[in-house]
């Protein structure tokens, strides 16, 4: 099953350069071939390229030998939220050394509290004379943040306020630290040869699966790597024929995605265009002719917050993919993009849901409407649903995991068209 896949890659992937590392890795395996943004590609049919950028984002193509001057597109986020280390992290006080750090995105403060946690990301060190990156990952329980105790807070179980100038800082050590003597020596290099990281912690506890019958899955990180990891195998998997098959793995959604490697930045722009010119074929026709998924987590109905769905559209974990659809405009399905992901889903035979916020609730964004200012892409927004949605320790179904891998093999395996706006041409 592609679930226990995801699972296994889930532990692997601590932060968003993990996750990137793991998917280049794996497609010079499948034998894609790495290129450079700096130089002109000289492309062949009947093979797979990928860029990557900043070594946290990646966008992985393939090119059939009988294709279409059109594009078929997956797009989905490597980064969850968490807490950023600060350039000087080290806080030394009487009563212990912590580590100053600041929110990354939207996360649920009291989730990360009386945990074991660690930091991954990459270190900046000076090797020679060039300067290289290194992912470090710390594999052992580096970290927590004490709650405090309930004597002291008796008001702790009606509110859960806290103050992030220092309530929320995990605790190191009990004696001095020096913070770039520890991760040279993680390492293997010189303390005055590391320069500069972009470190983040990360929850030790391992995915697991719960339920009567196994079929829940807990774990750091499932939005949004459960939709990212199980799109990308299907991406492997696919036919490969007809339009060029487009995968895109974003860094910084969390925050916006207004980075140089996020969804509202060129990269996709870039690698499109590149594509079209090197096979000789007009991009804006190309774009016209094509179809993107924006795949990002969705939230499945709370079993103790039931008030807080929108009475008409109440998804249930384990009953499929979530179509996700709002007035404002935030995610990117309309009617029209809507009626091929049912057509197509009912074709194969995969179970589906759909999803709008209750009226009076704002709900999140992604990246798909922001793609789209640069690539206008005629797209729609799906998920895997889930419950505890940016804590530490997400939940969603396992079936749901292996529904999502199925629709979009399907996606990149069925031979539709997409000719002008209100017309779909189905096999």
């Amino acid at each position: 099953m592609v679930s226990d896949n995801v699972i296994e890659w889930l532990a692997a992937s601590p932060s968003p350069f993990h996750a990137t590392s793991l998917l280049k890795e794996r497609l010079l395996m499948e034998g894609y071939e790495e290129l450079s943004e700096r130089e002109v590609p000289l492309l062949k049919e009947g093979q797979g390229y990928f860029y990557t950028r900043n070594g946290s984002s990646l966008i992985a193509f393939y090119l059939p030998e009988k294709k279409k001057a059109a594009f078929r597109l997956s797009m989905v986020h490597l980064d969850s939220p968490t807490w950023k280390l600060k350039p000087h992290p080290v806080i030394e006080k009487e009563e212990g050394t912590v580590l100053d750090v600041e929110p990354y995105g939207g996360l649920i403060d009291y989730s990360w509290f009386d945990r074991p946690l660690t930091i991954a990301g990459r270190v900046m060190v000076r090797d020679g004379n060039k300067v290289s990156s290194k992912l470090l990952y710390v594999d052992r329980d580096l970290l927590s943040i004490p709650s405090l105790a309930i004597h002291l807070n008796r008001g702790v179980n009606e509110s859960a306020h806290f103050d992030r100038k220092g309530e929320t800082f995990p605790l190191l050590s009990l004696g001095r630290v020096d913070f770039e003597a520890f991760l040279g020596k993680e390492l293997g290099v010189k303390k005055e040869d590391v320069l500069s990281f972009d470190l983040f912690l990360a929850s030790r506890l391992k995915p697991c699966k719960s339920g009567l019958n196994d079929e829940f899955l807990l774990s750091p990180r499932l939005d949004d790597l459960a939709s990212a990891y199980s799109s990308f195998f299907s991406f492997l998997e696919a036919r490969k024929e007809g339009e060029i098959q487009v995968y895109y793995a974003a860094d910084n959604e969390e925050v916006g995605s207004l980075t140089r490697q996020g969804a509202a930045s060129t990269f996709l722009q870039d690698t499109l265009k590149r594509i079209a010119s090197s096979l000789g074929f007009d991009y804006r026709s190309a774009v016209a002719s094509s179809f993107a998924l924006s795949i990002d987590n969705a939230h499945a109905t709370h079993p103790n917050y039931a008030q807080l769905a929108d009475p008409t559209s109440r998804v249930i974990l384990g009953k499929g993919i979530a179509i996700k659809s709002a007035a404002s405009e935030t995610y990117t399905t309309n009617a029209f993009s809507s009626a091929l992901l049912k057509a197509l889903a009912q074709k194969e035979k995969i179970p589906y849901q759909e999803f709008t916020n209750r009226s009076d609730l704002r709900g999140g964004s992604t990246l798909g409407n922001l793609s789209t200012a640069e690539v206008p892409l005629l797209t729609a927004d799906i998920g895997i649903p889930q419950l505890a949605m940016h804590s530490s320790y997400e939940l969603c179904a396992v079936k749901d995991i292996d529904a999502m891998a199925a629709f979009v093999k399907a996606f990149y395996s069925d031979p539709f068209e997409v000719k002008e706006d209100g017309y779909l041409f189905l096999s």
